[in-house]
């Protein structure tokens, strides 16, 4: 189902935005105006930004060379085709590729006007392309700025619903293969889409905290909680390669099935947590005992084939380095709620 998304309502917004300004100011075409405004905007305010530098910095150079190229060799379709490759060239050099679009729609304006007024010609088309990145730029500073912190949070909701129900679901092997595979797909899927909203958050907070406040210690926390749906993906890799192949009995599967499920309600114990809905976890040390005892047990195992061995000790490795981060992950939680004065310190 497609949505309507914040930033396809800004685009929109931006454009019309762009186009009213350029014809109050008598600026031709304001479609150009338009074009900028729709190349501008994106997905954070510091990309924004960068953008507007980016696209002032390319259309100058797109501008200077076209006009050179008047002066020099007239506007042939000849002349235009070796100056937009003259663009690309120039516009890679600098590191700035996301700018070729706009700054070639700006060359190709500017030499296919019929008649060229030199300088003045140049500094209206660039006026007008001003007009439409300032434009974007403040409908996305100013309407709906994204909210990366909340989306985050609502995709790591749904990806540990879905990784729940396939780890609790994997030893005993109780889905069809089909419906294990489009709920693995989905939470890969999912994953991906935190990777994105932790990458513009992490890029925030190293470029504008100063300008928008941005809580450092909240985006560690974030990171440990992308770290630990990754642990229980690769966890269910690792099952799907190496548990069926260990010939399991009926009491290790017990023995796999209770430890992951312990893992899951801890997991979803802390999203709760950070939720402010709980109150703290028992005293860790009591987990490292739990892990410590699983182990034992897996290490304990009378298998005498040691290739299925080996396939339970790998699982088993696994399940624990889970464990490891979900541990890690209330720690950083823990810290995190009490400088927020949530909760109060341990005596």
């Amino acid at each position: 189902m497609v949505t309507l998304g914040p930033r396809v309502l800004k685009t929109g917004m931006a454009v019309t935005l762009a186009i009213y300004i350029a014809q109050w100011l008598g600026l031709e075409p304001p479609l150009f105006a338009a074009i900028a405004a729709t190349f501008t905007i994106q997905p954070s305010l510091y990309r924004s930004w960068r953008q507007v530098l980016e696209q002032v910095q390319a259309n100058s150079v797109g501008a200077v060379i076209a006009l050179a190229a008047i002066y020099l060799f007239g506007n042939t379709p000849i002349v235009i085709g070796m100056v937009m490759v003259a663009v690309i060239l120039v516009c890679l050099k600098l590191k700035i590729a996301g700018t070729i679009p706009l700054t070639l729609v700006t060359a190709l304006v500017m030499m296919s006007q019929p008649e060229f007024d030199g300088l003045l010609a140049a500094a209206h088309k660039f006026i007008v392309v001003l007009v439409g990145m300032g434009s974007a730029f403040f409908v996305n500073l100013l309407v709906s700025p994204p909210n990366y912190s909340r989306n985050f949070l609502n995709e790591e909701k749904e990806t540990l619903r879905l990784l729940s129900l396939l780890l609790r679901t994997a030893i005993s092997d109780e889905l069809t293969e089909k419906s294990f595979q489009q709920q693995w797909n989905e939470v890969k899927s999912k994953l991906s889409k935190m990777e994105e909203l932790y990458g513009l958050l992490d890029e925030e907070r190293e470029h504008i905290s100063r300008v928008r406040h941005l809580d450092v210690r909240e985006i560690v926390v974030f990171k440990q909680k992308l770290k630990c749906l990754k642990y229980g993906d690769s966890l269910l890799e690792v099952i799907e390669e190496h548990y069926f192949q260990s010939g399991p009995i009926q009491q290790e599967r017990a023995i796999f099935d209770r430890e992951i499920e312990r893992l899951m309600a801890e997991h979803e114990y802390l999203l709760l947590k950070f939720d402010r809905m709980v109150k703290e976890l028992p005293d860790e040390s009591i987990y490292r005992e739990r892990n410590k005892e699983f182990f034992k047990k897996v290490l304990q195992s009378h298998k005498s084939d040691s290739n299925q061995k080996m396939h339970q000790v790998l699982v088993g490795s696994a399940i624990v380095e889970y464990a490891f981060q979900l541990e890690r992950l209330n720690e950083l939680t823990e810290r995190f709620l009490r400088r927020k004065k949530v909760l109060s310190p341990k005596d």
